[in-house]
């Protein structure tokens, strides 16, 4: 007789509920609980950025994920500090970037034609303990909001009360892609730093500009902007003023947002917590953003989710035939803690002035190919980037 297949339940279909979706559908019966349908994630406002690096690309392929195609393939990081262009680096795999709401809802309708359960529903924190009593493994993905559990929170990896910047996102036209085609980094010391991301939408390519402003500065300049066209327009103020590599390729005549709900304002607390506890003897994990939150200003969090998404697979395969408890969650935080511990110290030192041997790293960038290339690979394998900051090693 064949064995039933243990029964997962997955709150929330951002990067980690999906990918994990993907990963676990042919050993497991997986439902994904998600408050909002298809068509509200497809026709809502954007939630962030991604940019899929090379690991997190290859994951996709792994777990037979939806192919993007070749198109807006992200070759490069550009570095700049204040005025000054430093280099352009070039990846050693490219990357992609895809608006989520785009990606969200072709990857939950290919899951449901291949079999994965999906339930629209707001779990509540009063309810959600009641789903352990139905699934054998409940695995909260609930995303920057904060964990329905209480998973306990690492200090050490926390040490911020507030957020650090204030993320002021936009999906634009009428901007000439840089060449090579890739993301531009500019720090200005003291203000903040943006983001020049190719990206793909539903209504084809565009620029995303994300400004990550210290708050109360010049560059936190939007407080209160609800309107597309005033958003658009302060943007546009903003470029020309702070990054004039970007406004001398922006058209003003056809400088717009890709659509009317492709900008944002928020922030983000960053915090980490133990992804793991037991609830009246059950297991309960986190994976993703609900227990691995860091500031977005090293572009991680979907780099991050996709990572902890197959650390935790890898746990559950070993562990198919076991009983599901406590030894389980070790397993997966043992598997995930350095690589959190390292992409999250960086991210953190990241929010920072940027230290004098980092900044000596960058200049000589500036004059050797061989370093750029090497830099530009910090934000494809933090480790090197971990290193960089913390060694002192030659990235």
């Amino acid at each position: 007789m064949v064995p039933l297949k243990k029964s997962i339940c997955i709150i929330g279909s951002g990067i980690a509920g999906l990918h994990l979706a993907y990963a676990l559908k042919e050993d497991f019966d997986v439902t994904v609980i998600e408050r909002h349908t298809t068509e509200e994630i497809r026709s809502g406002r954007i939630m962030s950025t991604q940019v899929h690096f090379g690991s997190t690309r290859k994951r996709e392929n792994r777990f037979n994920m939806p192919n993007w195609g070749e198109q807006s393939l992200i070759e490069s990081i550009h570095i700049t500090i204040g005025n000054q262009k430093l280099f352009a680096g070039m990846l050693q795999e490219p990357a992609l970037s895809v608006d989520q709401r785009l990606y969200y809802t072709h990857s939950m309708k290919d899951l449901a034609e291949k079999g994965v359960s999906f339930r629209v529903e707001k779990v509540e924190k009063e309810r959600a303990e009641a789903l352990l009593d139905t699934f054998d493994l409940v695995i909260d993905c609930t995303g920057k909001n904060g964990p329905l559990f209480p998973f306990p929170i690492e200090p050490k990896l926390s040490p911020f009360p507030t957020p650090q910047r204030k993320c002021i996102v936009g999906y634009f036209t009428g901007i000439q892609a840089n060449d090579p085609l890739g993301v531009s980094v500019t720090v200005l010391p003291g203000l903040g730093e943006m983001f020049e991301i190719p990206a793909l939408t539903e209504q084809g390519p565009v620029t995303i500009l994300f400004l990550m402003a210290i708050q109360n500065t010049e560059l936190d300049a939007f407080k209160g902007i609800t309107n597309a066209e005033v958003f658009t327009r302060k943007m546009s103020d903003a470029v020309q003023k702070f990054f004039p590599d970007v406004y001398k390729r922006l058209d003003v005549e056809t400088f717009k947002l890709s659509d009317e709900k492709s900008f944002l304002q928020t922030a983000v607390t960053p915090v980490i917590r133990k992804p793991y506890l037991m609830v009246d003897e059950r297991l309960v994990v986190g994976c993703g953003d609900s227990v691995f939150l860091n500031d977005p200003i090293t572009g991680q969090g979907c780099n991050l989710s996709s990572f902890c998404a197959e650390q935790l697979y890898e746990t559950l395969i070993e562990f198919k035939h076991s009983k599901w408890d406590e030894e389980i969650g070790r397993s997966y935080w043992n598997r995930t803690k350095q690589y959190v511990t390292e992409v999250t110290e960086w991210t953190n030192a990241m929010t920072e002035p940027l230290p004098e041997h980092v900044v000596q790293l960058l200049l000589q960038g500036a004059q050797d190919h061989v370093k750029a290339n090497q830099i530009a690979q910090w934000f494809a394998n933090p480790t090197k980037a971990f290193e960089a900051f913390f060694s002192r090693l030659n990235v």
